[in-house]
């Protein structure tokens, strides 16, 4: 990693589809030497510099798959030869709110439309200023918690008369994304799918206590057979995990047919974390459940931070990887995180990461939640108090969003 990318921050947030898939993501990138606090594009020599190195040496552009990335784009570089320097297949060109826009802008979009390039509309809240650009923009964005239930209606009745897809920014719970579904938004930004919704008194479904029952049986370094006759309590589950081999490279070249060669093919270590993975998806095998995608980045990218931590201790490694994949049981589950931990009878360090943020884990935990949530300032803190740098954090992230992706490309062919 060249030294102009060291000290970047890298944020991604997933856009959603109305049936829960994820279709893209807003890329947000971040440089101390900016200021924190600082928007991007506020230096358009930086903002471009970052941006184009992104994607050519860190690949972010591999890490996207089939999705695009939102990117936001200011005036001035927008205007630039720059932004050209973007594949125009894996970028949608966000235009900033502060935008004023002239014949200039509105020329330039057109001719960026024709180059091959999506282009959508940032925070739009009625200004007519921006009318002549829904002709050519194929998304407008809608800051929920910059406007009142009302005005959002009046918006949204507005906009129906142009060809644009209407995305909802910033949707905090299920309810709030119900109520956009109603009004007709056809796309859902934020994490209201990782929100907790803790029902009085529920259990977990059977076969998710039977996936926590044999993670139990992992960690005791239980027999084969006794892992393989668990399995077996459980069709839906056998049948699960058997799809979930076959379509990961394991170095062979047969397919996988029994349990108990699925055990001895990917040992111990990686059972244990195709069965953590297996938590998040449900019942028809759907791998496009944006939950179980964040649940396999969090995980993986806290291992490889705590690789970058120490570099032989193989049990911390894991134990960072089991909590970030338990992190989230809460949710898949709709029980408390204290509950869960109860059932899965998981070690003290990973149970008080999970439930106190504590230890060495704890801090790895809240460091990627702050990750996820922008929250860079915070990032930087925790990250000189456990002797990482950007460049750990970025290197990190790219590889870990790069085996997520794989991952559910993997599960659909």
């Amino acid at each position: 990693m060249s030294d102009s990318l060291q000290d970047i921050f890298l944020g991604r947030q997933p856009i959603l589809d109305r049936n829960q898939h994820i279709v893209a993501y807003e890329l947000l990138f971040r440089s101390s030497s900016q200021g924190l606090s600082a928007n991007v594009t506020d230096d358009m020599l930086a903002t471009a510099h970052v941006i184009t190195h992104a994607f050519s040496e860190l690949g972010i552009a591999s890490v996207l798959g089939d999705k695009k990335g939102f990117i936001n784009i200011s005036a001035d570089l927008l205007l630039s030869d720059m932004i050209e320097l973007l594949p125009q297949d894996k970028v949608v060109i966000e235009l900033l709110e502060t935008i004023r826009v002239d014949n200039q802008i509105i020329s330039r979009c057109r001719e960026l439309k024709a180059m091959g390039f999506s282009l959508a509309l940032d925070d739009f809240a009625g200004d007519s200023q921006f009318e002549p650009l829904l002709d050519i923009v194929e998304v407008v964005k809608f800051d929920l918690p910059q406007m009142g239930q009302e005005a959002l209606e009046k918006y949204v009745s507005h906009i129906k008369r142009w060809p644009v897809k209407l995305l909802a920014e910033k949707v905090e719970d299920i309810d709030q994304a119900v109520q956009c579904k109603g009004l007709g938004f056809d796309l859902f930004q934020g994490y209201y799918f990782a929100r907790p919704v803790v029902l009085s008194g529920k259990r977990a479904d059977s076969s998710k206590l039977t996936l926590l029952k044999l993670v139990e049986l992992i960690l005791g370094d239980a027999e084969t057979q006794e892992i393989e006759q668990a399995f077996k309590r459980d069709p839906s589950l056998s049948y699960n995990l058997l799809r979930l081999v076959n379509s990961v490279a394991v170095g062979t070249r047969h397919k996988i047919s029994s349990l108990k060669q699925a055990i001895v093919v990917l040992g111990r270590q990686q059972l244990q974390r195709w069965l953590q993975l297996l938590l998040f998806v449900n019942q028809g095998g759907d791998m496009q459940n944006p939950l179980l995608e964040l649940a396999a980045t969090r995980g993986k990218l806290m291992e490889l931070l705590a690789v970058a931590q120490s570099e032989r201790d193989k049990d911390h490694h894991d134990r960072a990887f089991m909590t970030g994949i338990m992190s989230l049981l809460d949710t898949l589950l709709g029980m408390p995180m204290g509950e869960v931990v109860k059932q899965a009878n998981l070690a003290s360090d990973v149970e008080n990461a999970l439930l106190k943020h504590e230890g060495k884990l704890g801090n790895l935990l809240l460091l990627v939640e702050k990750i996820e949530q922008n929250d860079f300032g915070a990032a930087e803190g925790l990250l000189a108090d456990m002797q990482l740098n950007q460049g750990n954090l970025v290197q990190a992230q790219i590889e870990a969003m790069r085996w997520a992706n794989q991952l559910n490309e993997a599960a659909e062919d």
